[in-house]
């Protein structure tokens, strides 16, 4: 489940902002809607006498800001991959005593890797969940189609063609078709990426980062940059099969969202206890079938009953998004440049 889930479930929500006085039997999460389902809370509960009190962000950015400005009583987080590593950098989260976490060797070493650019022992963060940004083409109307990032260059599906409203993901992905680093310093090859954009920009419809799903759904899209499970969440069996999620092996990019614990945290017992709990086989099994996600805990993949949207493996070759802190400014410029772009 990705960045744009809106508050849909019944939230928890966090009384203790700016409170942290110690209750050994509550633990209080700080995650994105929908992505942890009620049931595992309830059955954690009913195993251990904790209580998980979830409080809700819809972007890094707002849980970042938060935390930042002062908000205390948290003891878990759950960021993505780079304000993970920014977190690091400003010592906001505990180093992990891993003797406390006897499941993560259950962890696929795969997604382990993907974060190891900046925390090479994985010392920091326990995966939670890794997705992929995907192309999905209606292959009832687009046919004999490039499995990357050049179908955006097909002037005959002019308007029927979306792209996320989101730098990071577009330019990661223009950047990488160029063979360039995300993170690359080099004012001309990020120069270059937005020209390639600006060249997508006019066969697209819009940037959408919230209805692609929707639109796909109903036809008036073809091709869209967005992620799998919104997009099959609004469709029927019958439909889905008309569709191909396309993780492209050049441009592609992945999320990998992880527990971490902050370094200021009220309950860090009740907190390295549910982490332990979620990688269970049983227990990561279960909420994966929920998700329809793919496991990220190889034991857990045997135990599942609904076949993932995709797997691990199919990730391989993506980039998980990273700080570029020292050319994010740049980045933004010549973003800006595209969206006012004809």
């Amino acid at each position: 489940m990705k960045k744009i889930f809106l508050l849909l479930a019944l939230v928890f929500t966090l009384v203790a902002c700016g409170d942290s006085k110690k209750d050994e039997n509550v633990l209080y999460l700080y995650g994105w809607a929908d992505y942890i389902p009620p049931e595992i809370y309830q059955n954690f509960e009913k195993e251990t006498g904790i209580k998980v009190v979830e409080d809700i962000y819809s972007s890094n950015e707002e849980m970042f800001t938060k935390l930042k400005a002062g908000g205390t009583g948290y003891d878990i987080v759950v960021p993505s991959a780079d304000y993970v590593e920014i977190m690091m950098k400003e010592k906001m989260i505990d180093k992990l005593d891993k003797t406390k976490l006897s499941t993560i060797k259950n962890i696929n070493p795969l997604v382990l890797e993907k974060l190891q650019y900046f925390d090479p022992n994985n010392d920091y963060e326990v995966p939670y969940v890794m997705g992929a940004t995907v192309i999905a083409v209606n292959t009832q109307y687009v046919k004999d189609y490039p499995r990357d990032y050049s179908i955006y260059n097909r002037s005959d599906l002019q308007g029927r063609m979306t792209l996320l409203d989101d730098m990071r993901e577009v330019m990661t992905s223009a950047l990488d078709m160029l063979g360039y680093s995300q993170n690359v310093e080099d004012e001309k090859a990020i120069a270059q990426a937005a020209e390639m954009v600006k060249g997508w920009k006019k066969n697209i419809a819009k940037f959408d980062a919230e209805s692609f799903g929707k639109g796909f759904a109903n036809g008036d899209f073809w091709v869209v940059q967005g992620y799998p499970d919104n997009i099959f969440r609004e469709l029927d069996e019958n439909e889905r099969k008309k569709v191909d999620f396309i993780i492209p092996e050049k441009g592609g990019t992945a999320y990998v969202d992880s527990f971490v614990i902050l370094s200021n945290a009220p309950n860090k017992e009740a907190a390295y206890k549910f982490i332990e709990y979620i990688h269970r086989p049983e227990v990561y099994a279960r909420l994966a079938d929920i998700l329809e996600t793919p496991s990220i805990n190889i034991p857990a993949k045997d135990l599942m009953k609904v076949k993932p949207l995709y797997e691990i493996e199919d990730m391989k070759n993506t980039q998980v998004l990273r700080d570029i802190h020292n050319t994010l400014d740049l980045q933004n410029r010549y973003w800006q440049e595209v969206l006012i772009a004809n």
